[in-house]
């Protein structure tokens, strides 16, 4: 009758450090970075768009984007960049990948 444990599923992937930076390189890729503006200051990933998750104008932005783009999201620890990935899978994105672990665990350059 009640299913309070049934999880949605994920319309998005989860990749790992090498993964996520093979495919930011890609013609087509977007990276956003999800983190609040003074978080996005203090370091970045190169070409990396800030849109804040915890802004309340982040799906007004979002619902701009095109939806035929590979969108790279990543945050500090992975947990906000899947929320973004899931509302954008909700909004009708298609290719939304999580940077798993987020920037604490990336061993690549941060600009």
């Amino acid at each position: 009758m009640f299913n309070f444990f049934k999880t949605k599923p994920k319309n998005y992937i989860d990749l790992g450090a090498e993964d996520f930076n093979k495919g930011m390189k890609e013609k087509d890729a977007v990276i956003i970075d999800v983190r609040t503006v003074g978080e996005f200051q203090s370091g970045k990933f190169k070409g990396a768009r800030n849109i804040d998750m915890m802004s309340p104008s982040f799906t007004a932005q979002v619902q701009n984007l095109p939806k035929d783009k590979k969108y790279y999201i990543y945050c500090r620890s992975g947990n906000r960049s899947g929320q973004a990935c899931d509302l954008m899978a909700d909004m009708g994105f298609e290719n939304t990948f999580n940077l798993a672990g987020g920037i604490m665990r990336w061993p690549f350059e941060i600009v």
